[in-house]
């Protein structure tokens, strides 16, 4: 394997997929595994550990012990190799290792030395990341503390599948919420039917003709037929029982165009500013506070801002727009516009983006691609059942417009 292009699973869109099927907002995660980064270190006997999830572009470190968590690019990272392994990675003197030299790990006073790293594989056999220790001097582990490792190693993966049935369960209660208002609405109208029929009959009292009365019977009638549908379609719903008292959770589940505004500031803005690159976002005056659901938001979102900010040259431009537009019969799309000052995309990559078959190229700071991160956003909004458009050209600038029904 040559040290100057980065290794690639030969699973990794596969890889990429399973990992954006957490639906994970990486800024997020720390608290939750904070325990677990301590105990890696102290069982290693290392003062450094991080747990590492790695997608198309970057390394998100999510937890740390002894460091703080951050990011890192995908090809600037030693777990990148640790994606390669079944079992583990153990790297004795990453100083004599030409893949790191000139790392920005390797030239601080205090440079990394020691590198022990466990991939977070799934059931299904895919590796979103790695559990790692590090030390500033040599180390040798004994085979009793990497099988504990490894334990730990699983053990937060059984935590981000905990995280995503936790997400799954929250979701699937607003949707509850919202079924019952809409039930109320519906049942809102007939049941009001019926009382003022009745309140008819009853003030004309004995003036009722017979024909009338008939009348008013029928039309009640129809409209208890309406509500007993009603009941019988909720009846048939198979929702998850509440217990009594049990408030509904629906926070966390979504964003607003601002908390969207705020999150990709938090999470990319490092990357942009690492690369001296302008980054804005912005939103849409009149309907910041209009509700969506997070539901791979930062997946797609995060992907483009990530391609962006590859393909755009030190102290370039981009930019990122945020609208909510009421189209098709009043559904709401969320609309998102990312445009760079880049280098521009051909119409024939174009369209090899947008028929899922987009390979991969190097970035304007030599950035090696791993040629799924396009490829991924264009299935996930298909799946969302959006849609993703794509302006550019060779001789620079690009435009990635997507609609997402929310």
């Amino acid at each position: 394997m040559s040290f100057n292009q980065p290794p690639i699973p030969k699973n990794e869109f596969d890889r990429i997929l399973s990992l954006s099927e957490f639906d994970l907002d990486y800024t997020d995660l720390e608290k939750q595994f904070k325990d677990l980064t301590k105990l890696a270190a102290k069982v290693a006997g290392t003062e450094l550990s991080l747990i590492n999830l790695i997608d198309s572009f970057t390394q998100w470190s999510v937890s740390g012990y002894g460091m703080g968590t951050g990011q890192t690019p995908r090809e600037d990272t030693v777990c990148q190799y640790t994606l390669m392994e079944s079992e583990f990675l153990e790297i004795k003197d990453l100083r004599v290792d030409q893949r790191f030299e000139n790392r920005e790990y390797m030239v601080h006073e205090k440079r990394l030395v020691y590198y022990f790293g466990v991939p977070l594989t799934t059931v299904d056999g895919f590796n979103l990341g790695a559990l790692c220790v590090l030390d500033n001097d040599v180390r040798e582990l004994s085979q009793e503390k990497i099988e504990l490792l490894k334990i730990i190693a699983d053990e937060i993966v059984n935590r981000l599948k905990i995280i995503k049935a936790v997400n799954d369960l929250k979701g699937k209660m607003l949707e509850i919420k919202q079924n019952q208002k809409k039930v109320a609405h519906d049942i809102r109208g007939p049941i009001g039917g019926i009382i003022g029929l009745a309140k008819i009959i009853q003030d004309q009292g004995k003036d009722n003709q017979l024909d009338e009365v008939l009348d008013f019977i029928n039309l009640i009638q129809k409209s208890g037929s309406t509500v007993l549908e009603l009941a019988d379609e909720i009846l048939s719903q198979d929702y998850p029982k509440q217990q009594a008292h049990a408030p509904v959770i629906n926070h966390g589940i979504s964003y607003n165009l601002e908390t969207l505004k705020d999150k990709l500031l938090d999470m990319f803005g490092a990357q942009a500013k690492h690369k001296q690159i302008l980054f804005k976002v912005t939103t849409t005056k009149g309907v910041e506070d209009v509700p969506f659901p997070k539901n791979k938001l930062l997946q797609i979102i995060g992907n483009l801002i990530s391609n962006a900010i590859k393909f755009t040259q030190e102290k370039g431009e981009v930019f990122v727009n945020l609208d909510i537009l009421e189209k098709n019969e009043g559904k709401n799309y969320l609309v998102v516009v990312v445009n760079d000052s880049g280098i521009g995309i051909s119409q024939k990559r174009i369209e090899e983006i947008l028929n899922g078959n987009a390979k991969s190229t190097d970035g304007t700071g030599g950035e090696h691609g791993f040629g799924f991160g396009l490829t991924l956003v264009k299935h996930l909004v298909d799946k969302a059942s959006g849609e993703m458009k794509i302006e550019s050209s060779d001789s620079g600038g690009t435009f990635f417009t997507i609609h997402l029904p929310v």
